[in-house]
Order: C-alpha cells, then structure tokens, then sequence
C-alpha cells in the first residue's frame, strides 16, 4: 500500500479544484435521525449551569442531506419525526434547503426528538437525549420509500437507528433494497454511547453492519472506541477495522484534516486554519463534501490525485462550519468553501 503523506494546500490542488469538483444531479440519501437540539446560550457551561437554551434542528444525516444540497448537489432524507410543531418545523427546514423530504414519516404517537447539547469548559461535549421512544426510533420497514432508495446512487446512514427496534428493521431493509440496487453505501457510525444500553451494545451494534459499507468514515475517538483503546494514530490499528470489501476508509483528525485508506493506498491531507467558534456539524459538513462529489463519480477512490482534492474540499467544508454556530444554519456553499480554500494557499 502506497503512502503519501500530508502536504500543504499550495501543491496543485488549490489550482485546479474548481474545475476538476462540480457536483452533479446525482442523487445521496440520507437514513436515520432528525431532531431538535437544544444549546446554551451562552459557552463554556455545564447543561446544569446553562441560563437558557436556543432551539436547532439536528441529527447528523439530516445535516449531511442538507450539507450536499448546499453545495449544489442532490439529496434526500428518509426518516421519521413526531406529527407536533417540532416535527413539521424540520421538515419545513429541509423542504426550504432543497432536500426531498418524500421519504419522510409522521408519527401520531411518538414526540419529535430532543437532545440537549453543550461544550463545557473542560472541552467535553455533554448530551441529555429525550427518547421513550421518540419518533425517529419507530419508523416501520412498511414505511420505506423503496423507490426513492433505489435512485440513490449513494446511502448514507448512521448507527443511532440501530439502537432500538422498529428502526433497526427499518434500517436493515432499507440497506438490504440499497445493496440489491448496486447503489454506493456511506456509513458515519456517529457514536453517542449515551444513547446505548452499554458500551459493549454499542460496540456490537455499530460493528453489525461494519462490512457492508463501501465507505467509513471514522473519527479518532471511534476508532479508539470500537478497538477498545488501541492507538487510533496507528495504521495497524486502523486497518483492522479494514474490512474485505471496503473501497474507502477516512479517518477525521478535526483541525488537523483526515487520513485515508484504500486497498492500494493511504495518506492524509491537511486540514484548513480557521478560527473555530461552534465545531458542531463539522463532520457532517465534511461528509457532505466527500459524498457530494462521490456521487458524480463513484469511482474517484481509485484515483488518489483524485481522491486528495475531494478530501482537501470536505476538509474545508468542515473548516467552513466551525467559524459559525449551529449545525445547519453554518454548513456552507461551495462558492464559500472555494473562497477558503484559495484563502489558504495565498
């Protein structure tokens, strides 16, 4: 396996990435949560110590389908959230941002999701989720849009709606209809062990469906997690979590970029000096960078120049949305991430 190791942005990239990236109409579809995310108002606060909390629309696939269809590209969510104010106001949010919103569900029953949110001083993220159950965990396998999965040329999903039935269903059938299509899968296990009866639930769940992805996209501290404390910043760690049939791997470092890893090669393309106000929705914004190009060229990991521009447009992506708050109101447009990017090699 060839390595190219990381390297600035003024190497040829910067110089060539406008043309060489143009999203297309080819369609991403995003399974899993949306829900509303509550976070202090002001920084540095326990939730206990927050004064008051200001209401976001949240959920990381819901964030990647808006993050494509920013960028210009094509996208979809297939979920479910409550028939309440919360639940419409999302879908109102996605409909106004130019996702398909055809695949979503409405429950009678259930509440829209809330999940309370913030950064304490110490650096450590802090969550309290209200689900018993909440909507998203209910959706039905019934419920599926079955065609618009089989348009997608790339599904996108996470773990969260692998925790509790009948989501889990949902989501294996769904995956199931996705495969049998030959469409490209995306997996973003995005741990909250919070949300898991255990650690070793979480670790089995996540791993579950491991070998089915075309694309993993990791970040340190999960891959940390899933080897239950082995070095992430080791390659023989990493590629334990390789698996036969994965065309790529991205290992996320936040500021300092992302590493990748293909059956003939691996690297690492350095991240984008910003300064960083709000890192929520980075990952997504990322993600909504690789596989909105992805999906005009399912073919572009075999080509490691390629591959390295993509990645440098994802890091900036994710770059982008840190110097904003909030998750969907910060995740950029490409003519933004463009500017940045030529920003950074002046």
């Amino acid at each position: 396996m060839a390595t190219n190791p990381s390297s600035g942005i003024s190497e040829d990239i910067s110089s060539e990435i406008d043309v060489k990236l143009k999203l297309s109409s080819s369609l991403v579809v995003c399974f899993g949560e949306l829900l509303i995310d509550f976070v202090p108002t002001v920084n540095g606060v326990s939730l206990a110590e927050a004064p008051a909390f200001k209401k976001a629309p949240g959920g990381a696939p819901a964030n990647v389908a808006v993050g494509i269809a920013r960028l210009g590209g094509s996208s979809a969510f297939i979920g479910k959230v409550g028939k309440d104010e919360f639940g419409f106001m999302l879908a109102n949010i996605l409909k106004e941002n130019n996702v398909d919103t055809s695949g979503m569900r409405f429950d009678d029953g259930a509440r829209t999701a809330l999940a309370f949110v913030t950064l304490r001083a110490d650096g450590e993220r802090e969550f309290l989720f209200f689900r018993n159950p909440s909507a998203d965990m209910l959706l039905k396998e019934s419920e599926l849009d079955v065609n618009l999965i089989e348009k997608a040329a790339v599904f996108h999903y996470g773990s969260i709606s692998l925790i509790e039935e009948p989501c889990r269903s949902a989501h294996l059938a769904a995956l199931k209809i996705a495969k049998k299509s030959g469409t490209f899968l995306s997996y973003d296990p995005n741990l909250r062990v919070a949300l898991w009866p255990s650690e070793e639930h979480a670790r089995q769940g996540i791993m579950s469906i491991w070998d089915q992805a075309d694309l993993i996209k990791v970040s340190e501290d999960e891959i940390a997690f899933l080897t239950k404390g082995e070095d992430p910043y080791d390659d023989g760690v990493v590629l334990k979590l390789f698996h036969p049939n994965l065309k790529l791997l991205i290992v996320t470092e936040g500021s300092e970029g992302c590493r990748y890893y293909t059956k003939s090669f691996k690297g690492k393309v350095a991240g984008l000096k910003v300064e960083a106000i709000d890192a929520t929705g980075a990952g997504d914004a990322f993600v909504s960078g690789l596989l909105g190009n992805l999906a005009s060229d399912l073919t572009l990991y075999q080509d490691e120049k390629r591959l390295r521009q993509v990645l440098l447009f994802a890091n900036a992506c994710g770059a982008a949305t840190v110097t904003q708050r909030g998750a969907i109101p910060a995740l950029p447009t490409r003519d933004t991430v463009l500017q940045l990017i030529q920003q950074s090699s002046a």
